[in-house]
């Protein structure tokens, strides 16, 4: 709905999103194709960097694969929306604003928030000084770095992968097969693949045996040190370079702003995915507890883009005057990569429980392969016809939420 001054020109409706990970920029580029040409409506994204992480391929990069440049700018090229780089220190929701590197000030009508989850550095001692992590390029390039002159020491060195989900399981997986040479060790409260069925599970870590990734299972680290991490019970590992993977944690700028955000500090949402405190907040991907029928749902890009293409349908039909629709989404597949010739590839319920039925060997690479290269075409169409991006798997029984909102 657009309101009109005193000379009857319609009032722009300033919509600011923060953040072009998978899910700001599926909001992004959906509004803006929808509400193209219409000078009562600004689309603004807001990023600390210009070049689209593809989080998906960071343990690529980590282990010294070249990957493609993309850049955000390109991307909304012809779409009619700005690009904003900067870091974003606060937000004040009573004004209505977004502060930028803490001096820039920019205002919205409707924001939608994108600032996604990192390795939580900060539960454990010593991560955040003596582990590396894959929350983005420059972290993946400064262990890749390190790995680099480990492989090229005198002595075998060790690198320690703390946390066996799948974040934990590809990067060892890709550390060991780019560098053979070094001793790989995966270390994590659950066994690697937990999730998966008997026989996918079995087939991943026949892989990592393979690949001399060495596992041990239902342990915690308590500690990490120069040259080790400690476990509970007393032990240690000794590690030349330790990788984080164990744990997210999102971004305090949501809580501090005084939106309603749960144990893990995500935002709220109704089922619209607004902020059940702040309505004119609409909260994407990682940085957001939607719930579902199955439950609220864990961040991974598969959920992350829908997320980021209902906000923008639900913001353009409350312009348009409508109410929006409530959002449904049910997972169909989990992807694992193992190394860049292996993968296991798990199809599930729409609640994420496994199937019988999966991939693996060159199959399965060849799955995950477009799974990982999908979002960027997906991107491109929806530049040029908005409604291919609004197909995703509803999750039928499993998504239908009976309680009220």
């Amino acid at each position: 709905m657009n309101a009109q001054n005193e000379v009857g020109t319609a009032i722009t409706h300033r919509v600011l999103i923060l953040g072009a990970g998978y899910a700001g920029m599926s909001a992004a580029i959906q509004l803006a194709a929808r509400s193209k040409g219409r000078e009562d409506v600004q689309v603004t994204l807001v990023n600390a960097q210009e070049r689209f992480t593809e989080r998906m391929r960071l343990h690529m990069t980590a282990t010294g694969q070249q990957l493609a440049e993309l850049s955000i700018p390109e991307l909304l090229e012809g779409t009619g929306a700005r690009f904003v780089r900067g870091w974003v220190t606060a937000i004040d929701a009573g004004a209505r604003t977004v502060r930028i590197d803490d001096d820039r000030v920019l205002h919205y009508d409707t924001l939608v928030y994108g600032l996604g989850g990192v390795a939580d550095t900060a539960a454990v001692a010593g991560v955040e000084d003596h582990a590396y992590t894959l929350n983005g390029v420059q972290d993946a390039e400064l262990l890749g770095d390190r790995l680099a002159r480990l492989d090229g020491g005198a002595d075998t060195g060790t690198v320690a992968v703390c946390g066996s989900g799948l974040t934990g399981i590809e990067a060892a997986a890709e550390i060991a097969e780019q560098y053979p040479d070094l001793n790989v060790v995966l270390l994590g409260r659950q066994e690697p693949g937990a999730a998966l069925n008997r026989k996918a599970r079995a087939y991943l870590g026949a892989a990592l045996e393979r690949l001399g990734v060495r596992v041990r299972g239902g342990v915690e680290v308590v500690k990490v040190r120069p040259g080790a991490v400690e476990l509970a019970g007393g032990e240690s590992v000794a590690a030349d370079a330790v990788l984080w993977t164990s744990g997210t944690r999102v971004s305090p700028l949501a809580a501090a702003a005084g939106l309603t955000v749960d144990e893990r500090g995500r935002i709220v949402t109704d089922a619209a995915l607004r902020s059940v405190s702040h309505p004119e907040v609409y909260a994407v991907g990682d940085a957001a507890a939607i719930r579902q029928g199955y439950g609220v749902m864990h961040g991974t890009c598969q959920g992350g883009m829908p997320t980021g293409v209902h906000a923008a349908l639900s913001i353009d039909r409350v312009l348009k005057g409508k109410q929006p629709k409530p959002f449904r989404f049910g997972y169909y597949h989990t992807p694992v990569s193992l190394g860049r010739n292996d993968a296991v590839v798990q199809f599930t319920r729409p609640d994420d429980s496994p199937r019988r039925i999966c991939l693996t060997g060159r199959m399965a690479v060849r799955y995950k392969e477009t799974v990982t290269a999908s979002p960027w075409p997906t991107y491109g169409r929806m530049k040029k016809i908005p409604a291919s991006g609004a197909f995703w798997p509803r999750g039928g029984r499993f998504t239908r939420n009976q309680e009220a909102r």
